[in-house]
């Protein structure tokens, strides 16, 4: 009987010369369960995709002060008692990091994952997105309260006519954009086909641009936050008219390079060569605690300001009625949170923030106690707000732990 968080290697996904049928990824389910098990630590393998490279400075200094923790016990969001190590073990952990002011306390590697395994972060690459559009307003290059338009006339044309960066740096335009992930017939499985992650239909747009400029306003821009990835993609246009560069670039020039990456990390691309910018990041574990370190730090590095202060103080608060329509009951267990600048807010009182990508992945942050934790894995559903909710519980026992 196969373990319910068996290993790629364990279920055989990818094994054999060549694999067996039943094995092998198919461009209809190579994300879904059991072959994310494998193609998220895989996916130069699975789509094509564009470098961001690391540069040739040395990689930031991560000391390490490793502490046991796999014991500690904290109780679940149900109520269930449970461990850390019981945690990672059941969660479909792929690879987790525990940094506290800035030092190594807890890293693990399962499912075959080692250090330098580059691993998809889906959209947790959104955060990243907004902090360059972050750096570019701190040099005067975007101004948040311009329409879109302004950076990319095409935008006037659709559903983005009028709506300000800002507005789509909180998800608060009046696009029309169903964001589910088991209809292929929503928008967002539009986007996956477009995006090329599945074989095109009749009538799809032929890339990520193309389907931006079909959207239609379904009500006024400025409204209550509605989560949608194609937001993100429209920035990353923004971003890369506005630069004149491609966003892979522009990721490796202000933020990957700057922040001391170690590895190269790559974005994958569309069938017209066009970055993802809702979802397409892969990179290794520690690279992604960095950036999450980054923000801890107020956007500063060895003295260097990466991403103004003001910018990351931005991301720590929000507003809250704006996110209550929609969201108020999903998020009931974080009564003050929030979505702001492409990153998820918990405690706008505390600034515990996060960027999180479905099938479990997340970058979280929480300035009072000096935390920040990385959790890569490969869930068998998009959603799941227990596994969510009991990843926190366990960051939050070790950061009382620690502190």
């Amino acid at each position: 009987m196969t373990a319910i968080n068996a290993t790629a290697a364990e279920l055989g996904i990818m094994a054999g010369f060549p694999p067996p049928p039943d094995k092998r990824f198919a461009p209809e389910t190579w994300d879904l369960a059991p072959f994310n098990r494998w193609s998220f630590q895989n996916i130069r393998m699975v789509l094509p995709t564009r470098a961001v490279p690391r540069g040739t400075g040395p990689a930031s200094m991560l000391p390490e002060a490793h502490q046991r923790l796999d014991d500690l016990a904290f109780t679940d969001i149900d109520g269930r008692a449970s461990t850390v190590g019981e945690m990672l073990a059941t969660t479909y952990t792929d690879g987790f990091i525990l940094l506290h002011r800035g030092r190594v306390i807890m890293e693990r590697y399962l499912n075959g994952m080692n250090a330098a395994s580059l691993h998809l972060s889906q959209s947790v690459v959104k955060s990243f997105v907004g902090s360059l559009v972050g750096i570019m307003a701190g040099r005067g290059i975007i101004a948040l309260h311009q329409p879109v338009a302004q950076y990319v006339p095409e935008l006037a044309g659709c559903g983005y006519a009028g709506a300000t960066v800002s507005e789509l740096l909180d998800m608060r335009s009046g696009v029309r954009f169903i964001e589910d992930y088991l209809d292929p017939e929503s928008e967002v499985g539009m986007l996956d086909r477009a995006a090329g992650w599945r074989p095109l239909r009749p009538g799809d747009p032929a890339g990520i641009y193309d389907m931006i400029l079909r959207l239609k306003q379904e009500r006024p821009h400025g409204g209550h936050f509605a989560y949608r990835s194609i937001e993100t993609d429209t920035l990353g246009w923004v971003l890369e008219r506005a630069t004149g560069i491609s966003l892979a670039e522009l990721l490796s020039r202000e933020l990957w390079q700057p922040m001391g990456a170690e590895f190269e990390a790559c974005l994958a691309i569309d069938r017209c060569g066009t970055c993802q910018a809702d979802g397409g990041l892969n990179a290794a574990l520690r690279d992604y605690a960095r950036f999450g370190q980054l923000f801890l730090d107020e956007g500063s590095l060895a003295g260097r300001q990466i991403v103004p202060a003001d910018w990351v103080a931005g991301c720590r608060t929000g507003d809250g009625e704006a996110f209550r329509p929609l969201y108020a009951e999903r998020f009931a267990a974080f009564p003050d949170s929030c979505y702001s600048r492409q990153w998820w807010v918990f405690d706008r009182k505390t600034g515990k923030h996060a960027a999180l990508g479905i099938y479990g992945q997340m970058i979280y942050v929480d300035p009072p106690a000096g935390i920040v934790a990385v959790k890569l894995s490969s869930w068998p559903d998009p959603l799941n707000d227990l596994r969510r909710a009991t990843t926190i519980r366990a960051i939050e026992a070790m950061a009382k732990a620690l502190n």
